[in-house]
């Protein structure tokens, strides 16, 4: 029963860190794209307008920046749960 409830917090937490980034994401390149563009469109970087900057390049970065903290943090969670490619090595019991 001990491991089921690790499996399912296991999850659980996955499933949250994967909500949170994807909300990142659609905020940063849907909202900051095209809802928030012409509000954007007043500052410039490096002489482009910063919703066309978002548009084309910005939410590329912040997209390959949410994947390196991704496996950052599911390598850590992996620790933490004992599961992986790595022999068992969980820290301590999560679910408690």
């Amino acid at each position: 029963m001990n491991q089921q409830r690790r499996r399912e917090a296991y999850w659980r937490a996955n499933l949250r860190v994967l909500a949170v980034l994807l909300s990142i994401w659609f905020v940063v390149s849907y909202g900051a794209g095209i809802l928030f563009v012409d509000a954007l469109d007043r500052v410039q970087v490096a002489g482009f307008k910063l919703g066309f900057w978002f548009a084309q390049q910005g939410s590329i970065y912040v997209f390959v920046g949410l994947i390196f903290f991704y496996v950052w943090y599911m390598n850590r969670l992996d620790r933490r749960f004992g599961v992986g490619d790595e022999p068992e090595t969980a820290t301590q019991d999560p679910v408690e």
